[in-house]
């Protein structure tokens, strides 16, 4: 428990654990909007297979939402990385 109270690895934590959330959460972001532009393109298909209309291509619904996702996931984990180094130099400034 003694080595947890050494500032320089107490920071060295800290950081870790920001950059851990901020993967986590860039993987939940880019997951979801892969995941629910699935289900739309599926159910887009199944509309247009149902009522005889054009094809419903899957590129033509998947290639936005990755770039959708790349940019939320990216703009999510940015903000969480920005928040902890704010924090910890506060919490370095406090000490």
């Amino acid at each position: 428990m003694g080595a947890l109270r050494s500032p320089a690895r107490a920071v060295r934590l800290a950081a870790a654990l920001w950059i851990a959330w901020a993967v986590v959460v860039w993987n939940v972001v880019f997951d979801h909007t892969i995941v629910v532009a699935g289900r739309a393109y599926i159910l887009a298909a199944s509309i247009a297979a149902q009522n005889g209309g054009p094809f419903a291509r899957m590129d033509d619904w998947m290639r936005p939402a990755v770039n959708r996702g790349l940019w939320a996931a990216s703009l999510s984990a940015a903000l969480i990385l920005f928040t902890g180094v704010v924090g910890i130099r506060a919490a370095r400034r406090a000490r």
